[in-house]
């Protein structure tokens, strides 16, 4: 664990929980079969730096995600030894009960903001979805495991447009009805901004006051880590984000990858909020997955380094003339 390297930033909160997704959310779209070995390297080698909250899979079909067909192996395969919190995407009654089995820390139900995204999600309906989650908390509450409530499109819906406040809203207080109370927000296809962060933040914190929220920013047009800011100054203090930037919707056109892990902390570290992670330790991690999955990842600090990583001068050729 590393201490929070810059000046705290007045009005920002002293610690936060950064909340690893890499391993479900960056992986689900791979087209490639990531080995299960290597998922639980992966996911191992987070925990180790100091990620204390990780998405490691989904319950979900096989048939609908190849990817995460090995879901209780992984599960089975992570050094538990740490204390982390290891959550998993349920869809269904079915995947409830495949999760408690497979001894998961908390489940995760998820259903869009907008009805079309929804549908092209889940193929159901909002309402659909909210009767099916009955089922899911009741098999849950019998195994005595939390359940996370994930909205998607939180912040605009790339079939729709601009997705009501009031939306995001109706569902939070029918997740509350139920007794789900940890909320995320999820921005999808980055269409979230600094001035929607603070107004749709807002707007929960009167309407559902019990409820802690949690903001997943994809990095689509390039303003996640300011829209990280505006979290910030609402004092919300859980980030998701992913190792690398991995990731994307595949429901959703044009979606890039999530925030990237290892720059989410980086800032956090310069704005001297405590974080609890060891950014050296998570750039290897990063460059681990760049390795994993064969290609270039759109992380920023992991090819930079660290702020006041420096250099000999003879590694730089010296200018002529």
């Amino acid at each position: 664990m590393t201490a929070a390297t810059g000046h705290h930033v007045k009005g920002f909160p002293e610690t936060v929980s950064v909340i690893e997704v890499g391993p479900r959310d960056g992986l689900q779209s791979e087209p490639e079969f990531v080995p299960t070995d290597r998922k639980i390297a992966l996911v191992n080698g987070l925990i180790d730096a100091g990620i204390r909250h990780l998405e490691v899979t989904s319950f979900v079909s096989p048939r609908a995600v190849p990817q995460l067909r090995d879901a209780a192996d992984v599960l089975a395969g992570i050094d538990r030894s740490k204390g982390a919190v290891l959550t998993a995407l349920v869809p269904n009654a079915k995947g409830a009960v495949r999760a408690a089995e497979a001894g998961i820390d908390a489940m995760v139900v998820f259903m869009s903001a907008s009805e079309s995204h929804n549908l092209k999600n889940v193929n159901r309906t909002r309402a659909q979805s909210l009767e099916g989650f009955a089922d899911i908390v009741q098999i849950a509450g019998e195994a005595n495991i939390p359940v996370f409530g994930a909205i998607a499109t939180s912040f605009g819906c790339p079939f729709e447009g601009n997705v009501p406040v009031s939306a995001i809203v109706d569902i939070a207080r029918a997740y509350r009805d139920m007794g789900i109370t940890t909320l995320s927000l999820g921005d999808t296809t980055g269409m979230a901004t600094p001035p929607l962060v603070q107004e749709r933040c807002r707007a929960l914190g009167e309407a559902v006051p019990e409820a802690d929220i949690a903001l997943h920013f994809h990095n689509t047009r390039g303003v996640g880590l300011a829209c990280v800011y505006a979290g910030l100054l609402e004092g919300v203090t859980r980030y998701e984000a992913s190792i690398g930037g991995l990731g994307g919707c595949p429901f959703a056109p044009n979606a890039t990858g999530n925030i990237c892990t290892e720059d989410l902390v980086y800032m956090l570290d310069e704005c001297g909020v405590e974080s609890g992670v060891d950014l050296d330790r998570l750039i290897r991690v990063s460059r681990q997955a760049e390795a994993v999955i064969g290609r270039t990842l759109p992380g920023q600090v992991m090819k930079a380094g660290p702020r006041l990583q420096t250099y000999g001068m003879d590694s730089v050729a010296t200018a002529n003339g």
